[in-house]
């Protein structure tokens, strides 16, 4: 859309470059061209603006396939004005020379024009062919036949118009058929499904099979390796025990030699402790009998010696008493017997007994004089 500035009895038009724009004044063509910018007089100029550049237009048709189903197809139509004047003379692109807007709508009829000629050539394609093959074949026939068709067809070259290009989106049934047609096709991929659930859940069973023999081949094969280190274990221990019993046997020899020759030792230290105390015991008892031998030579020589003292004394009181009168002995006997007497109950005299008593205590008076 141009840009129109007002000033006063003047205007200016600045065109686009995608814009073919036309001028006529006062019935006869002024000017035009694309992008164009000049000045005008509004109460004697009618411009007219027709866009040149590719436009797309939205299109969606209904249709009956051969089989009465029916079908919706959905696309893109792109197009060009190749001759902005001879469509200027078949549309009205006049513009408002205030604002610049287009007055009639024309873009708008030539959508509706070119969307009732695909409708025309698409529906003749769909109304002669099944619902499957419409279906599975819809977006490129569709789109080959109204290529085709456009090629041929006279009017649009009249209107100055060329299609650049068709595309269809899609081609769908109502809801309900392609419900309907949905569910072989689900009910299908819901077998395939459940065969590959069956599948997986019969690998799932092998593999687990699989690793239950694995476990079992393992759990063989660690009692396997448990019985020989059970056997291992008692050979070692058999070895162990055995070189226990040699170590003890060799340990009890030892101690016994040890015992022995301490045995030994301790009869040769007893033999020697029994030589020494039978030595000792026999120097002790020669020591004793010379000791008992000496004594008794001295006893011998004491006694001797003593004899011969009392005899010398006794000799020496003879001797001393020898001149003594008898009365005196007789007194001198009579003291040393009173001397000897410790206590005299009673003194019996008989008619004989005082002589002889008497001559008694006089001869032990003697007697002990002469020991003296």
């Amino acid at each position: 859309m141009g840009q129109i500035r007002d000033f006063g009895i003047v205007r200016h038009l600045r065109s686009e470059a995608n814009a073919f724009v036309i001028q006529h004044r006062n019935g006869k063509l002024v000017r035009s061209g694309r992008g164009l910018a000049f000045c005008f007089w509004p109460h004697a100029s009618s411009i007219s603006e027709i866009p040149v550049d590719d436009r797309e237009m939205h299109i969606a048709f209904h249709g009956r396939s051969a089989d009465y189903q029916d079908v919706t197809a959905q696309g893109v139509l792109t197009y060009r004005v190749v001759s902005p004047e001879t469509l200027a003379t078949r549309i009205d692109f006049t513009i408002d020379l205030a604002s610049g807007v287009l007055l009639r709508q024309p873009l708008e009829k030539l959508a509706l024009l070119l969307s009732q000629l695909v409708e025309e050539h698409a529906r003749a394609w769909v109304s002669a062919t099944p619902l499957l093959q419409v279906l599975a074949e819809g977006p490129e026939q569709i789109r080959v036949r109204i290529e085709a068709a456009f090629a041929k067809e006279e009017p649009l070259r009249q209107l100055g118009l060329e299609p650049v290009s068709i595309r269809i989106s899609s081609v769908r049934p109502t809801a309900d058929l392609e419900k309907a047609l949905e569910a072989p096709t689900r009910e299908h991929l819901q077998q395939q499904a459940d065969e590959a659930a069956f599948a997986r859940r019969a690998l799932a069973v092998e593999k687990e099979r699989a690793i239950q023999e694995n476990e079992l081949r393992n759990q063989i094969e660690l009692a396997r390796q448990q019985e020989e280190l059970i056997a291992q274990k008692g050979a070692n221990a058999r070895r162990q025990a055995s070189e226990e019993a040699e170590s003890a046997r060799i340990a009890t020899e030892g101690k016994a030699s040890r015992s022995q020759i301490e045995g030994q030792a301790e009869v040769e230290r007893l033999r020697a402790r029994a030589e020494a105390e039978a030595h000792q015991l026999r120097t002790r008892g020669e020591a004793k009998a010379h000791a008992a031998r000496l004594r008794g030579e001295v006893s011998a020589a004491s006694f001797k010696l003593s004899e011969e003292v009392r005899v010398a004394s006794e000799s020496a009181h003879l001797e001393a008493v020898r001149g003594i009168p008898p009365a005196a002995l007789f007194a001198l006997a009579a003291q040393a017997l009173a001397g000897k007497l410790e206590r005299i109950e009673h003194v019996n005299l008989g008619d004989g007994a005082l002589p002889a008593a008497l001559t008694r205590l006089i001869e032990a008076g003697t007697n002990r004089m002469s020991a003296e």
